[in-house]
């Protein structure tokens, strides 16, 4: 066999194990959506690509995907430049604010605004573009010292704060589950980020705060059941076995 046609067959392999397991991820969430009466069109995938490589990126779009996200800023500027033009790219990490010139105008959504500093730095690169930048606000509902983000008891000072900063748009709350085994826990963690969403809209009704973006490859169908819609899946799309 030529190095060439073994390449494409790895290639093609590479592709057809994504697709699978992109297909089996569409069912489940299907399924979770069933089981607590939505409607799966209501929930969208992000596709976690940190440490993939560009060619996982182009079989990923292939298979369908169109929304990936990076939690590391360089890694992002690294493939800005190589990965399918029309992907819509999502900030999921942590965000420095001397890396806030990097993501600000170039992703569609910044998921882990964790401090008024930040959403401020944000707002003023984005008005200096000319832009208004979509973020979410990040709590830290499990409390864990090692997680960023917002006490739930601060997000409507958060909100209030923020509210009239020019140049970014908060669309919702982003949150992480405690890590942990006990289900019950990672459902309080999406519940509360719920009902924390739901109290705010209350209290300020100018805002729609339509997103909730929680649940990634080892918890995904139970934020789903708690009204997630949009998941940040990497190793059940990328990695075999899982």
């Amino acid at each position: 066999m030529t190095f060439g046609r073994w390449a494409a067959l790895e290639e093609d392999a590479l592709e057809q194990g994504i697709r699978r397991r992109y297909r089996d991820l569409l069912r489940r969430v299907e399924e979770a959506c069933l089981r607590s009466g939505r409607h799966p069109r209501e929930v969208r995938v992000v596709a976690v690509s940190k440490n993939r490589t560009l060619r996982e990126i182009e079989a990923a779009w292939r298979a369908g995907m169109r929304e990936f996200g990076e939690n590391r800023a360089q890694e992002l500027a690294e493939k800005l430049g190589g990965a399918p033009p029309a992907i819509s790219w999502h900030f999921i990490g942590h965000l420095q604010t001397n890396k806030v010139k990097i993501a600000t105008g170039k992703v569609a959504l910044i998921h882990s605004v964790d401090s008024l500093r930040l959403a401020e730095a944000i707002g003023r690169e984005a008005s200096r573009q000319g832009i208004v930048q979509e973020v979410l606000l990040q709590l830290n509902i499990s409390e864990e010292p090692t997680k960023h983000g917002f006490r739930p008891e601060e997000l409507e000072e958060a909100l209030l704060n923020m509210k009239d900063i020019r140049g970014i748009r908060v669309r919702g709350l982003m949150t992480m589950a405690a890590l942990t085994g006990d289900e019950g826990e990672i459902r309080r963690c999406f519940r509360t980020l719920r009902e924390r969403r739901d109290e705010a809209v209350r209290r300020f009704p100018g805002l729609s705060l339509d997103l909730l973006s929680m649940g990634m490859s080892n918890d995904f169908e139970i934020a789903v059941e708690e009204g997630a819609n949009l998941l940040r899946i990497g190793t059940a799309i990328f990695q075999e076995g899982a």
